[in-house]
């Protein structure tokens, strides 16, 4: 490919366990900060599982507060992570009809479904929301952020589980390779921390029960590790064709060199490690890079028993186990939609700075795991690629590769 299919990444924005926004969200990955805690509410009281990774700064406290009224909360976080990431862009001064937006999520309005459904058992018709529909949509936050900046080359919404974050990175891509837009705006956002979806990761014995210590429940790669912990925010950044950003004198964090996405067509919940494998082949073929460039990966390890031994398998096979690891959801609990964009982020920022977070709670790694993974303190050094991968229910896997600014 030529200059001008090069893509550039100029803006990062955030709303996480860790932090309202990209800064405060990395300084604590660096510092190896948890944001991991109870649930205070008093309806998780009798649930098996009372822990979860919740935002550090209420979205409803950002917005405008009658827009917030009339949004669901995924919408809601989507809505304050791309204003932040096209503020750090720069507003890039692109015609609405070359920007789009990418915003993948798992669940969507969650919270909107749920709450309206007991309004109507509770109150009958006349007391449900005339916004619901519009907050309920998975397409909400994709429609809301295009709506916010006023983008008319399409509005697009992966849902791909716990992939739908990276998947959207990767569409992106392929949209400004296709021609299609000069600028494109792409992540994911999720907030369903709720009594169902609590009971059911608990039903299914993928969430740890780690109540009585929060901060140390998400333990990916440890031999005590017993599921993940739930957590919600969202992560988006700003795309640019590179010839397009450099005529406008634009700040470039990374370059997206490739991205690989497959399915595993296996299991509904359980992952094959051939599928990532080729995601993550796929995505190193694309930048025009052998395995050996790899740095830095960025793991999906979302502290499952089988998840994490499966990924650190797949990772060892397709790009060996020089690169340093980590995995910073034993911080923020899985984001799920909005995971893959969250750890985009977090490989972009260890490209651009040149330091890789710890992965915490990692106190007796597991033997099988042979990957040289990050703990204790952050590790300083040059990173001229780093990996990211992003794996779903379903079978999905979505791998994305950032090279140093040129």
């Amino acid at each position: 490919m030529g200059r001008d299919s090069t893509v550039v990444v100029t803006g990062l924005g955030a709303t996480t366990p860790l932090g309202g926004d990209t800064a405060s969200t990395w300084a604590g990955m660096l510092a190896g900060r948890s944001g991991i805690g109870p649930i205070e509410a008093d309806w998780a009281a009798d649930l098996p599982v009372r822990i979860a990774g919740q935002l550090a700064v209420d979205p409803a406290t950002v917005l405008d507060r009658v827009q917030a009224r009339r949004l669901d909360r995924c919408e809601q976080v989507a809505l304050v992570a791309a204003r932040e990431a096209w503020a750090d862009a720069g507003r890039p001064g692109v015609e609405p009809e070359r920007l789009a937006v990418v915003i993948g999520t798992g669940t969507g309005g969650a919270l909107t479904i749920l709450g309206q459904d007991d309004v109507l058992e509770a109150s009958g018709v006349r007391r449900v929301s005339p916004h619901t529909v519009p907050m309920l949509m998975a397409n909400g936050p994709a429609a809301w952020v295009s709506i916010d900046l006023g983008a008319r080359a399409g509005a697009h919404t992966p849902v791909s589980a716990c992939a739908s974050g990276a998947e959207a990175i990767a569409t992106a891509l392929d949209l400004i390779h296709l021609g299609r837009a000069d600028v494109v705006v792409a992540g994911g956002a999720e907030a369903c921390i709720c009594p169902l979806t609590l009971a059911g990761f608990a039903q299914a014995r993928a969430h740890s029960t780690r109540n009585d210590a929060p901060r140390q429940a998400s333990r990916p790669f440890d031999t005590g590790r017993d599921g993940f912990v739930i957590g919600e925010g969202s992560a988006v950044i700003v795309l640019e064709r590179a010839g397009f950003a450099a005529a406008r004198g634009a700040r470039v964090h990374a370059v997206l060199a490739g991205a690989g996405v497959t399915s595993d067509a296996h299991h509904i919940t359980a992952a094959h490690p051939d599928g990532q494998v080729r995601a993550i082949r796929a995505a190193l073929a694309a930048a025009g890079l052998p395995p050996q460039a790899v740095d830095h990966v960025h793991a999906h390890a979302t502290s499952t028993q089988l998840g994490d031994l499966t990924e650190a398998q797949s990772v060892t096979e397709a790009v060996g186990t020089h690169p340093s690891v980590t995995a910073t959801k034993s911080m923020t609990g899985h984001l799920f939609g909005a995971a893959g964009a969250l750890g985009a982020i977090a490989a972009i920022l260890a490209v651009r700075d040149g330091v890789v977070p710890p992965t915490v709670n990692l106190d007796s790694p597991d033997p099988a795991v042979k990957l040289d993974v990050v703990t204790g303190r952050p590790r300083e050094g040059r990173v001229t690629a780093a990996l990211a991968n992003a794996f779903g229910f379903g079978g999905h896997n979505a791998s994305l590769v950032f090279t140093a600014a040129p």
